[in-house]
């Protein structure tokens, strides 16, 4: 291969310096096209390596690769917001969740905010996304109604990005990752595989 790094560990690894979102975004395509596009976009393989490793033609892995780029340019993050604005603005989210605000959670959120979720095939998650900012105040509300002091949140920086880590009972229970247009969320990305949550954990809940 062009470059020798390019296995799944090797891809991970790189993988860590990208933002948690475009991670995220990167599970919702399919294993052999996340594949293709990883090994093509960021090892920068030539089209026959690509199709050696993931056993496809070549014409097929450039399919793949063209098709994960549409799927990734239509959702990836539409606004260029500041970072001291986007931690006003997940800190207003997070003073609403701990005071199990309704009104507060809802003006937080956008119309048309999206949540998705990742439970990578091991743990319960949303099967697709949950469109509506109101819906997702209503979910996030009686979530925090649920679990009353049991749940807990914590605003770290993942991957150079402002993220909440959420605690029930004080164990790790999902990730948090937010695009915001600068004056509402928009977009909430919940990470609740247990093998990246065991990672988040190792590197923030002890510090």
């Amino acid at each position: 291969m062009t470059d020798p790094t390019a296995t799944p560990e090797g891809i991970r690894e790189r993988a860590d310096d990208v933002s948690v979102a475009f991670l995220m975004l990167l599970e919702r395509l399919t294993p052999e096209a996340r594949a293709a596009f990883l090994l093509r976009e960021v090892f920068d393989a030539d089209y026959d390596e690509v199709a050696e490793a993931i056993g496809k033609t070549e014409a097929a892995c450039r399919q793949l690769v063209s098709r994960a780029k549409a799927q990734l340019r239509d959702e990836r993050p539409r606004y260029a917001v500041s970072r001291e604005t986007h931690l006003r603005l997940l800190q207003t989210f997070m003073q609403a969740l701990e005071r199990v605000d309704f009104s507060a959670i809802s003006a937080s959120l956008a119309e048309d905010a999206m949540l998705i979720g990742d439970g990578g095939g091991k743990v319960p998650s949303f099967p697709k996304p949950m469109v509506g900012g109101r819906r997702i105040a209503r979910l996030l509300y009686a979530s925090c109604l649920r679990y009353g002091n049991e749940l807990s949140v914590k605003r770290v920086l993942l991957n150079n990005q402002w993220a909440l880590l959420r605690f029930v009972e004080g164990k790790l229970e999902s990730a948090q990752s937010f695009e915001t247009d600068g004056t509402r969320i928009v977009r909430i990305l919940v990470q609740r595989n247990p093998d990246k949550l065991a990672r988040i954990a190792a590197a923030h809940c002890n510090a």
